[in-house]
């Protein structure tokens, strides 16, 4: 049996939050377990959520997303100071690949959009800093040369082995290497990135750090930049993050991480409200 201990969207969980009828000694491993979710959650919420609030507060009107499922993060109509096209924020360690999302989705692309990309660097155990930020405007025929020589057919049928449910993780994920590691894959520019585990059967993409200013800003300098801005703003060195709350019953939740064991279960999600609020938090499945 599976019995939910915890569900909490708070910065850290003191144990007086942890449900009494739960066993002493199951309270302190819960209390330990989520102390990893909480660095996590923190990672996640200043270089990925807070960025892209900052753009949406700063350049966009604050505009307050509809929900996790709809086509743009930053639609076309809220961007009527720079270029009236939708706008796809990230935000990647210097460095590293940028997580595009979900491949068939970004395949499917066939409009102008506006990429607005934020890199960071780990300056000291415990601080991140901005170190070069990208806004691009990407045209359609530009994206799919990406792409090529993948088809949707292509996509589609990764994504129809990682999602066969009839494969154990194990085999589903032999058999979607072997996949990806063939032509057409291995001779596009956008790479995709199977993501199979006890909670997910999921086909994302990335571009990696070279591709990106190569194909898509190739007079864009890669290196650390003085000051980090964007559309002549620069980026804050530290954003303010609100204090998490409880969800409500309206809005959406969202998995980044989970870690399982033969005993317990710790998933560290992302809520979203439709006000457009974001907060991290965590849930802990205990089986007794």
């Amino acid at each position: 049996m599976t019995v939910l201990l915890l569900k909490c969207f708070t910065r850290y969980a003191p144990p007086n939050r942890i449900p009494t009828q739960v066993p002493a000694m199951k309270r302190v491993l819960l209390f330990l377990l989520l102390f990893p979710a909480l660095a996590l959650s923190r990672e996640v919420q200043s270089h990925g959520l807070l960025f892209e609030k900052w753009l949406r507060d700063t350049f966009f009107g604050g505009y307050e997303p509809q929900g996790y499922t709809q086509k743009w993060d930053i639609p076309a109509a809220a961007n009527t100071q720079h270029g009236n096209i939708p706008v796809n924020p990230k935000a990647a360690k210097h460095g590293t690949p940028i997580g595009l999302g979900d491949a068939l989705r970004q395949f499917d692309i066939d409009e102008p959009f506006l990429l607005i990309t934020g890199f960071w660097q780990q300056k000291t155990k415990t601080e991140k800093i901005w170190t070069n930020t990208q806004a691009i405007r990407i045209e359609p025929a530009t994206w799919k040369k990406l792409w090529h020589p993948i088809t949707r057919a292509d996509l589609e049928k990764l994504d129809s082995s990682i999602k066969n449910k009839s494969l154990s993780l194990e085999e589903a994920r032999k058999e979607a290497q072997r996949i990806k590691s063939s032509p057409p894959f291995t001779e596009a520019v956008i790479q995709v990135n199977p993501k199979i585990d006890g909670s997910q059967r999921r086909l994302q993409c990335s571009l990696r750090f070279n591709d990106f200013f190569a194909h898509l800003a190739p007079g864009a300098d890669s290196q650390p930049q003085a000051t980090p801005s964007i559309f002549g703003v620069p980026v804050p060195k530290r954003f303010d993050s609100s204090p998490a709350r409880f969800p409500s019953e309206n809005g959406y939740l969202r998995l980044l991480k989970k870690v399982s064991t033969s005993a317990a279960s710790c998933s560290v999600m992302v809520w979203s409200s439709p006000s457009g609020i974001r907060e991290v938090g965590w849930a802990f499945w205990l089986r007794i």
